[in-house]
């Protein structure tokens, strides 16, 4: 049995953290479902931390469905939260509408996350409606990026601030059982997660929130070009990877990889007859 959305709530009511953190392969996604992260999202993240792009604006429905299907396979437990991606919400209500079906339908997930909170209130309200459970997203929202002037810390000034709590208030009213704060000040996030019913999950946003979400790339060190300032490392799985992929170049350029431990015996007799 997955993680229920009325499980999520009552983790706030009872004041137990919530732990969610991202996936986007099979393989990831089975090893976070058996330590027992209660909510998997396969983030349009994937875009940087997976397929090189410079930003989350590239990736397309069909990539995220793709990816979320191989998490739903690899996981039995966790929430999987599938990432609406850039201008397949925005349209119309019946396009989020639409394409928030296809992740249910396609890939198997169990919720949906849409970026933003006033401008999308109509649209989280109609999915929900519909029977999809909604993850709402607001702060710095990354398929905004070019609009927002880069990486910057939001909510600083009286006016953003107010905007920001207005925003995660329409994000609860339209339906979300939970909100991300992304990149807003600690106590602006903890007063947010104060006045919400539903769950706040932080990245970059203090303590003070309900949750906490990370991308796993971050988290153990395989994605390399940069740590954001949000970020902890548990490892460096990449200097791991960097040794073992020496260790068999070197063998091969040796001779010393494969031995007979990796290769295959055969009869003498059968090898005979062919000489």
């Amino acid at each position: 049995m997955r993680v229920t959305i009325s499980q999520v709530k009552e983790m706030k009511q009872k004041g137990e953290k919530i732990t969610m953190l991202t996936a986007y392969d099979y393989s990831t996604a089975k090893i976070v479902d058996e330590v027992g992260v209660p909510l998997i999202l396969v983030g349009d993240s994937l875009g940087v931390v997976m397929l090189g792009y410079d930003s989350t604006l590239p990736v397309t429905l069909d990539v995220m469905l793709h990816h979320t299907k191989a998490v739903v396979r690899g996981s039995q437990k966790a929430m999987v939260i599938g990432d609406m991606p850039f201008m397949t919400y925005h349209i119309s209500v019946e396009q989020a509408m639409t394409n928030a079906g296809r992740f249910m339908q396609e890939a198997g997930c169990q919720a949906v996350k849409l970026e933003g909170g006033v401008t999308v209130e109509d649209k989280i309200k109609r999915i929900v409606e519909c029977g999809i459970p909604v993850c709402g997203h607001i702060g710095l929202t990354p398929q905004s990026i070019n609009q927002l002037g880069g990486h910057k810390i939001q909510g600083k000034t009286p006016e953003a601030a107010k905007r920001l709590l207005d925003d995660a208030l329409a994000v609860e009213r339209a339906g979300a059982f939970a909100v991300v704060l992304e990149t807003v000040p600690a106590p602006l996030a903890t007063l947010i997660s104060k006045k919400l019913t539903i769950p706040t999950i932080g990245i970059g946003a203090g303590a003070g929130c309900d949750g906490q979400v990370q991308v796993i790339n971050d988290l153990i060190g395989s994605y390399t070009d940069f740590v954001p300032k949000h970020a902890k490392q548990y490892a460096k799985v990449a200097e791991v990877i960097k040794t073992a992929v020496t260790g068999y170049y070197t063998e091969v350029k040796e001779g010393k990889f494969p031995t007979d431990a990796q290769s295959f015996p055969m009869d003498e007799s059968v090898l005979e007859s062919l000489k």
